[in-house]
């Protein structure tokens, strides 16, 4: 029954991935937790064992939906090996932070920014026509700032990247392909984090790496990439339009999500 219930999260997120290029990681930790509440995971352990587990699920599934996007031309790569430096600085240092810091006043900020986001997305708020990418400090902190972020909050990178990568014009479609692939280095750096800010911890469950718990990390792994290619052929066949208000509809729900977390503390 458990393989089963953490199976359909993999395939609800693998799906999500390959369609908006969205790692997951805000819908799938708090359906994680759930089930590991079911499941009668140590509840002093649970946040850490949910966000650390989706990280390193992150890795599968992100690649999976890069290379199906990469088919149809849509993954800048050449933007992607200039974002990964920050990305790498910022998912080590997340892991890292998450473990030390209440990161409540971290969610506000995401929440609020999706928020806006989305209703840009949703308006079709249209960005200066001669607005193009930063340079490669402006890159780098963009990176730095989206792999931390990610890391502390256990949200895909995407969430944050889309947005800003089409405020800066890059074409929608790119954007996702690209928001898809920059979870390959956020949650290389994010697992390696949370494996090694886990070791040692007394009271872990049979079968956890640190903070990640296999178990769980296997079915993920397996529904989210026999899913992801579907999702991302999808993303190729609805209209830009469509494919735009979808997005702006799945960020806005994860802004709600986020805001009912900490109203509930």
């Amino acid at each position: 029954m458990q393989f089963t219930v953490y199976a359909a999260i993999g395939a609800l997120i693998g799906f999500f991935s390959g369609l908006l290029g969205i790692g997951g990681g805000a819908v799938q930790t708090p359906l994680t937790v759930l089930a590991f509440e079911a499941h009668g995971l140590p509840r002093e352990h649970i946040a850490h064992i949910a966000v650390g587990t989706g990280v390193a699920s992150i890795a599968f599934t992100a690649a999976a939906s890069t290379l199906a996007h990469h088919r149809h031309g849509a993954v800048d790569w050449s933007l992607l090996g200039r974002l990964t430096p920050g990305l790498v600085a910022g998912g080590f240092a997340g892991g890292y932070v998450a473990q030390l810091l209440p990161t409540a006043w971290l969610a506000i900020v995401l929440a609020v920014f999706i928020g806006y986001a989305s209703a840009a997305m949703a308006f079709e708020l249209r960005p200066a026509p001669h607005r193009g990418l930063p340079g490669a400090a402006g890159l780098a902190a963009l990176g730095t700032a989206v792999g931390m972020m990610s890391t502390l909050v256990g949200a895909g990178g995407a969430v944050l990247l889309v947005p800003a990568l089409t405020w800066f014009n890059v074409p929608f479609r790119r954007a996702i392909g690209t928001g898809a692939a920059i979870g390959l280095p956020i949650a290389f750096t994010g697992t390696i984090a949370h494996v090694l800010g886990g070791l040692g911890e007394p009271g872990l469950p049979e079968g956890a790496v640190g903070y990640v718990w296999l178990p769980a990390l296997v079915p993920f792994v397996i529904a989210s990439m026999l899913l992801a290619p579907a999702g991302a052929r999808l993303s190729h066949r609805v209209p830009v339009r469509t494919l735009r208000r979808v997005f702006a509809g799945t960020m806005f729900l994860l802004a709600i999500r986020m805001a009912w977390s900490l109203a509930r503390g």
